[in-house]
């Protein structure tokens, strides 16, 4: 039985990994700030690191055999002030740094390192353009350079462990903030649709995306950058429509300006706006599978209607 560490392991993402972990009979530790607010279940434990002041419980790290690198703030927990986007960058780029210097000095044992970025490293689609392969340059935006330099730091353990980059799509799951975001107003017989509603939205559903980090975790033949998109982008309002069919009901929609956004949002309207459709070619010729490839798949899958 191997065993996995996780970084970020009590948030969204994490807690569906260490599930389907679990479930694979493999042991997870899980590095936090908050140990003691944690107990100890089957296959599971909790240990420290706090990248802010360079602590990390050294003898938990000496165990892994692979690790799962997904700590960072949250993009969209709050507007984007200039404190907020140091916090941001910091916890990626920086946690990043002491993560993989701890790695080279402790964890002898750990072969593999499967390291979370996102799709904010592109730019907006251009008239035109083709999907946004892993070989697209990063944008000059906040996002573009925040992922630039975490993936940057990612990197650098490439000499010591086989690495997998990640770029996360937009995560979909019931419990996630982005599902719940969308799919609340419609409780209400509202369906927003935001800004023109034709922009692009590539998404990933988080039951895949746990499988795929398994997959990269056993598949000893990946490695490098990857896209973690579903195969078929969709626009928002093709989002916004696929949920209120599933859902049911009357649904009346409505168009969210987008001057409103920017005055709600700030900055991290950008990002609500932009459209950004990425390809999921190069991770379809690793062999994986997707379980739902199409957003119709996927919402019934999220709400139980299969």
């Amino acid at each position: 039985m191997r065993t996995i560490g996780i970084t970020g392991g009590t948030g969204f993402i994490g807690h569906h990994l260490t599930e389907l972990l679990v479930q694979k009979d493999y042991e997870v530790i899980i590095f936090t700030t908050r140990v003691a607010k944690k107990p100890t279940r089957q296959q599971v434990t909790y240990a420290h690191w706090d990248p802010i002041r360079g602590t990390f419980d050294i003898n938990a790290l000496k165990e892994v055999d692979a690790v799962v690198h997904l700590a960072g703030e949250g993009i969209a927990d709050k507007r984007w002030t200039a404190e907020r986007k140091k916090k941001i960058r910091d916890s990626r780029v920086n946690g990043t740094s002491f993560l993989i210097t701890q790695l080279r000095k402790y964890a002898h044992n750990c072969k593999t390192l499967i390291a979370a970025s996102a799709i904010g490293y592109y730019g907006p689609d251009t008239a035109g353009s083709a999907p946004f392969a892993e070989t697209a340059p990063p944008a000059t935006d906040f996002l573009g350079d925040t992922c630039r330099h975490w993936e940057t730091e990612s990197e650098k353990a490439t000499d010591l462990l086989r690495t997998v980059i990640l770029r996360f799509g937009i995560v979909l799951g019931k419990d996630s903030g982005a599902f719940r975001e969308f799919s609340f107003p419609l409780s209400f017989g509202i369906m927003p649709i935001l800004g023109p509603g034709t922009q692009a939205i590539s998404w990933i559903n988080i039951d895949d995306l746990v499988k795929l980090i398994l997959f990269a975790i056993e598949h000893n033949d990946v490695s490098g950058t990857y896209n973690a998109v579903a195969p078929a982008p969709v626009t928002n309002e093709q989002l916004m429509r696929t949920i209120a069919s599933v859902k049911g009901g009357f649904k009346i929609p409505i168009h969210v300006p987008a001057f409103f956004l920017k005055l709600l949002l700030g900055e991290m309207s950008t990002e609500v706006l932009k459209s950004c459709t990425v390809s999921a070619q190069e991770i379809l010729g690793t062999g994986f599978s997707f379980a739902t490839p199409d957003i119709d798949t996927a919402v019934k899958a999220i709400l139980g209607k299969e």
